[in-house]
């Protein structure tokens, strides 16, 4: 139960400090992890980010505020930290999808955002596979996309990517000398999104001369990168075998944040997450599934 605490006492430091300026750090210290940790947690278990809970919860209160007639709109402003009163109609119209004149007017409909609370359900009694992992440093070649949100929730964007990049995906595979398997590599993360990658593993001959005419020429060459993995522990864990592991991916992720780590003497380390997907052809395409690589370290 001491994780429950802990985040909720987080959750309990950010509501009371929803008019200042919010130190992640400290929001974390009340979870007994790191500011990584907390964060990547919290939004593998809530759908969404430190930042957009805080944003969110900010324009709810301000609206309240405003509706009821006795804050100016500069002073709601002010007070939930945006520095014009532009700005804020900006962030207040995306989110109530009026403006804070029109919501001092009365009767206007506003949207509410709730207080986190978190409640103890009975969960677990069933297996999870894994092992741990000693990786050494290690280079990938890929291409990547910033996107929003936080990994995998807002799936459109990297579904988006991988239909309209399969010219580059069938160079890495041809290059890997292993067309059904790609890595994805997660990494950057904050509250404005993450960089994403789709990678494979290149000789290092290859590496060295994806430029020249007889490897790739600088049409395709310029589109990939060389991505260095630091050495990490990582946690591995993998998906059921299925014809379509992407479908049942975000829920071991969340398995693994509410159930094997609070009790593993591990939290997550700020270091690039790795997805191996196994994706078998014809007569093995119900084989396929997906590899999870956690970056970890003790607590």
């Amino acid at each position: 139960m001491n994780w429950i605490n802990g985040m909720q006492k987080a959750i309990d430091y950010i509501e009371d400090h929803l008019t200042e300026t919010i130190d992640y750090e400290k929001v974390a210290s009340q979870s007994f992890s790191s500011s990584y940790h907390f964060q990547r947690v919290f939004s593998i278990l809530c759908g969404f980010t430190v930042g957009e809970y805080i944003r969110c919860r900010r324009l709810s209160l301000a609206g309240a505020e405003i509706a009821s007639g006795n804050t100016k709109i500069i002073d709601a402003a002010l007070k939930y930290g945006y520095e014009s009163p532009d700005s804020f109609a900006k962030a207040f119209q995306r989110f109530h999808g009026i403006l804070p004149s029109q919501a001092k007017n009365g009767g206007a409909k506003l949207k509410t955002y709730s207080r986190l609370v978190l409640k103890f359900s009975l969960e677990g009694g069933t297996v999870m596979n894994y092992r741990i992992e000693e990786k050494d440093e290690f280079i990938l070649t890929g291409y990547k996309r910033h996107f929003e949100g936080i990994p995998g929730e807002r799936g459109e964007q990297e579904k988006d990517m991988y239909v309209s990049t399969r010219p580059l995906q069938y160079v890495l595979g041809y290059l890997s000398g292993d067309i059904e398997t790609d890595y994805n590599i997660v990494t950057n993360i904050d509250d404005s999104g993450y960089d994403f990658y789709i990678a494979n593993t290149l000789t290092e001959y290859y590496r060295n001369n994806l430029y020249k005419e007889c490897v790739l020429g600088e049409e395709f060459a310029k589109e990939l990168e060389h991505i260095t993995i630091p050495k990490c522990t990582y946690a591995v864990f993998e998906t059921e075998r299925c014809t379509y592991p992407t479908l049942v991916f975000l829920e071991l992720r969340r398995k693994i944040a509410s159930e094997w780590l609070p009790t593993s003497g591990y939290q997550l380390k700020k270091a690039p997450e790795i997805v191996v997907s196994h994706w078998y052809r014809g007569e093995k395409s119900d084989e396929r599934y997906r590899e999870l690589w956690i970056p970890i370290e003790k607590v």
